[in-house]
């Protein structure tokens, strides 16, 4: 080992990346710079520039004080922001600053589960599931009537853009019209078979079109109350939009008929189609979207489509929290965010630097990272859960509970990635994968059913007809008797080792997958294995709660590392062999030198099982991720803290020397003031009693002068000083001259209270004694004096 390598000490998060949208509403600003987005009981405010979390509204400090939100809605201009509550409650909130301006009842018994806002009416409208749409001054918050007719859940609403008219649906499939001046239904609209989702008006207001379950959109005719055409879309549809003319699509498709309705459709297929309504013609159709259609007929894809005018872009919010944005003229995927990553199982880094971060989650896709802008990528092909990835150059591998494995090329300039291969041989979940590390020539993966497969990575790539190629499976080997946790290559290729909930770790040969020897030790099912990148040994993490280093010559156990009160999950060696970062299941991550087998920190940031670390090339950034969602970017401190400690250490060496000289010189009021910036509170009552002693003046003018950080300083240190006899003096003296600043009114003490409780029962302790001195030097003095006649005159001194 290099002796040369410097140990790490400290590990710090620099950034933690966790869930921003758990579901229900997202709205897009007008300006398209901002997105806002439900997160319980909480609404974050995402940049469209950073990709992260700008602000947070809604959210307070205080424990037990988190009231969910229903649902929120924006005014015209985007300058307010209505939020509908858990605890009965609409709140008012000033969109830019997040001050709450506002808080009344929503009258309602029940969720609210809509809102809208009309801004040429100053009017919001609430829809519950109580079946009631009240209507309210949204300049007053006053409830100016309630409208009715409904049946069940209230589940669209819109005003008329010109007519004094509210339109809403719900669940008895109809859809209603309200005078707002009666509140009586002057129109009743019959159509659909199931649940309407949305409702969009025209740009000439004279119709509007309507989506639903039933997979069929309607445009109707406003004012003659009857269907203009249905349109078949085949797939239940969530939400449609009435798009604005004058728009471009791909392959040069003008919006620009103003007589015809362009209406956008999004629903349980996860692609966007474009219509024109009129004649129910499909003008444009989504080849292929981000989102993966849903999983049954029926059930839901994307929730929610927005669109913003004037970036010409359309929004899609999928049913697993993503949220993509497309350009309308090319349909191309514009940005990506990632709102909820659920449990993270796996993360690999992409490249040396740690900008392309790939991640494993409970989901059938993989997400990919561009850490510097947070931009990302959704790869689409696993039918079932990811479990494990591994990476060679910009070569990604996967493997997933479909029992496959898939091989994946990355383009990090144009930030692409494509499937180059499928591997379909196992007959179980696929738990792990990894990649040959000299060069791209083979990889191995490990399954439930217990096998052990190696590949040949492809030379020639050709597809077939858009079809995907099958990977090469050139030998197996019926590896262990219960599930295979993990496999690991050899940083040279030669070997292959094997992790397994039957308490065994085996090693293989690369070349034919002959067994070379077999790990016996741990109590438990093994979780990890990893080869040193320079020693001839491995580590194995176990559910054991320990950690070992086996000698792979001789298969014997080294060492033993203890400290994880629950299962080890994972291990990495680092610090060229050196050292061990662990994570357990007990949400804590561990560093350990090998050669003291001591742990030289712990962190504690996770909330939940740790499942995986990764580590960039220079070891200079970390990423972990677990069951808490969470994945946090941490950063070696190590030199920087040493670099921090040797210029502290220096500055308190100048200070001891200048304090030294003040102290020879008998500059005693600037030796007090050195002391006290100092923290040093013996030194500062030494410095006390010699200006005590020698009566010097000034002492009230140099405690007048300190900052209020040193008077509170030196405050407590005074209370300490009083709880000794010996010390009263100069503390009582300190005591008189803040006494009489803070009577003053100069200077306001932070936690007066509790410092007058410490002081005062000392106070009056050593005011007791003081009594008691001085009657006995006046019975002294009283004696003396009876003695005068008989002894002559003495002075009383």
């Amino acid at each position: 080992m290099e002796e040369s390598v410097k140990l790490k000490e400290i590990f710090e998060a620099e950034k933690q990346y966790g869930a921003f949208y758990t579901g229900g509403t997202v709205l897009w600003t007008m300006d398209g710079t901002r997105f806002l987005c439900r997160d319980e009981h909480k609404i974050n405010v995402i940049s469209m520039r950073s990709m992260e979390v700008e602000r947070v509204i809604g959210h307070s400090e205080e424990e037990g004080s988190e009231d969910i939100i229903y649902t929120f809605i924006l005014t015209s201009n985007d300058d307010f922001l209505i939020s509908a509550h858990r605890s009965g409650l609409l709140k008012l909130w000033d969109f830019m600053s997040g001050e709450l301006k506002k808080t009344w009842k929503n009258l309602h018994r029940g969720p609210i589960s809509c809102l809208q806002y009309c801004s040429n009416l100053d009017l919001l409208a609430s829809g519950g599931a109580d079946s009631l749409i009240r209507i309210w001054d949204f300049s007053n918050q006053v409830c100016k009537g309630t409208v009715k007719g409904i049946q069940g859940v209230v589940s669209a609403l819109a005003f008329h853009p010109t007519e004094n008219v509210l339109i809403g649906a719900g669940d008895d499939t109809k859809i209603y019209a309200w005078n707002l001046d009666s509140r009586e239904i002057v129109k009743t609209f019959s159509g659909h078979i199931s649940r309407v989702t949305s409702i969009s008006f025209s740009f000439d207001s004279k119709s509007f079109i309507s989506s639903s379950r039933d997979k069929v959109m309607i445009l109707w005719d406003f004012e003659h109350e009857k269907q203009i055409r249905t349109i078949p879309v085949y797939e239940s549809i969530e939400c449609a939009i009435v798009l604005p003319y004058n728009i471009t699509l791909p392959n040069n498709i003008e919006l620009n008929d103003e007589s015809k309705v362009y209406v956008a459709s999004a629903g349980e297929e996860g692609i966007i189609k474009i219509w024109q309504a009129n004649e129910a013609k499909i003008l444009y159709k989504q080849a292929s979207g981000v989102i993966s259609r849903a999983s049954e007929e029926g059930g839901l894809a994307i929730t929610q489509m927005l669109f913003n005018q004037q970036l010409q872009q359309i929004t899609l919010i999928s049913y697993d929290h993503n949220i993509i944005v497309h350009d309308m003229s090319t349909f191309e995927c514009a940005k990506q965010l990632i709102g909820f990553t659920d449990e993270i199982l796996d993360i690999v880094l992409m490249d040396s630097k740690g900008q392309y971060l790939a991640m494993a989650t409970n989901s059938n896709d993989i997400k990919v990272y561009d850490t510097y802008t947070m931009n990302s990528k959704i790869l689409k092909g696993h039918s079932d859960i990811v479990l494990s990835l591994s990476k060679y150059k910009n070569y990604l591998l996967s493997s997933s509970k479909d029992h496959s494995i898939r091989l994946w090329k990355a383009d990090f300039e144009n930030f692409t990635f494509e499937c180059i291969g499928i591997g379909s041989k196992h007959t179980n979940s696929v738990g792990s994968v990894d990649m040959s590390k000299t060069a791209a020539s083979f990889f191995v993966s490990v399954s439930q059913d217990q096998c052990l497969k190696l590949w040949k990575f492809p030379k020639m790539i050709e597809m077939i007809d858009d079809e995907i190629p099958q990977l090469l499976c050139i030998n197996t080997q019926l590896a262990h008797e219960k599930d295979i946790n993990c496999v690991t290559i050899s940083p040279n290729d030669r070997y292959i080792a094997t992790a397994s909930q039957d308490k065994t770790v085996k090693m293989w040969d690369a070349n034919d997958l002959k067994l070379i020897g077999v790990f016996r030790g741990h109590r438990r099912g093994v979780w990890t294995v990893r080869f040193s990148p320079v020693d001839q040994v491995i580590v194995t993490s176990a559910a054991d709660c320990t950690m070992r280093l086996w000698n792979i010559t001789d298969m014997t156990c080294l060492k033993s590392f203890e400290g994880h009160e629950s299962s080890v999950l994972r291990c990495e060696f680092i610090s060229n062999g050196m050292q061990l970062l662990s994570s357990g299941a007990d949400g804590l991550i561990k560093l350990w030198t090998i050669k003291s087998s001591e742990c030289i920190q712990t962190i504690e940031k996770h909330e939940s099982k740790v499942w995986t670390l990764a580590i960039t090339d220079d070891e200079k950034l970390m990423f972990s991720g677990g069951a808490d969602s969470t994945l946090i970017k941490w950063r070696d401190m190590t030199d920087i803290k040493k670099k921090d400690e040797l210029k502290k250490k220096q500055e308190e060496v100048l200070h001891e020397q200048e304090l030294n000289n003040y102290l020879h010189q008998k500059q005693m009021l600037k030796a007090l003031r050195l002391a006290l910036r100092l923290n040093r509170p013996n030194m500062t009552l030494k410095i006390i009693n010699t200006i005590i002693r020698n009566q010097e003046e000034g002492l009230d003018a140099t405690i007048e002068s300190l900052s209020e950080f040193h008077k509170q300083q030196l405050l407590q240190h005074a209370v300490n000083w009083n709880t000794n006899s010996r010390n009263c003096k100069p503390a009582q003296l300190v005591f008189n001259i803040m006494l009489q600043e803070i009577l003053s009114g100069k200077y306001k003490v932070e936690g007066l209270g509790k410092i007058i409780e410490d002081a005062l029962p000392y106070s009056d302790r050593h005011f007791k004694r003081m009594t008691e001195y001085l009657k006995d030097l006046k019975f002294v003095e009283y004696t003396m004096r009876c003695m005068q006649p008989y002894g002559g005159d003495v002075a009383m001194k």
